[in-house]
């Protein structure tokens, strides 16, 4: 079983910046798609971006596109979102999910606060 322990949230003010990681557990995390999916307060689950196996394909949301950056670096198991020009509407748990093919998740992390907010 895969664990996906996500860091580097906390509290913002709009326009700032953030990076989040997600170390992975075990030696499959090359062969797995990664996400970034996260929850506002008392709303549902937003998929936030998608990579692929080898770093090249990405996604975004709408919502994000042109602000955040994923990345991943298979030699030390990590998952990175880049979050640049944060907005209060950002302000949401993240969480770091793996899937064995194109929108389709598998394992969880605990996921990460982030709050923008002044």
């Amino acid at each position: 079983q895969v664990q996906l322990v996500e860091s580097g949230g906390g509290l913002v003010q709009p326009g700032g910046s953030l990076r989040l990681s997600c170390a992975a557990s075990g030696s499959t995390f090359s062969t797995y798609w990664m996400y970034w999916v996260r929850q506002a307060p008392g709303k549902g689950l937003e998929w936030v971006s998608g990579i692929g196996l080898g770093g090249v394909s990405v996604y975004y949301a709408d919502s994000v596109k042109g602000r955040f950056t994923i990345s991943r670096d298979n030699a030390k198991n990590t998952l990175y979102l880049r979050m640049n020009s944060l907005k209060s509407e950002d302000t949401a748990v993240y969480y770091c999910v793996n899937g064995p093919g194109l929108d389709q998740f598998a394992s969880w992390g605990q996921g990460t606060q982030v709050t923008v907010s002044s």
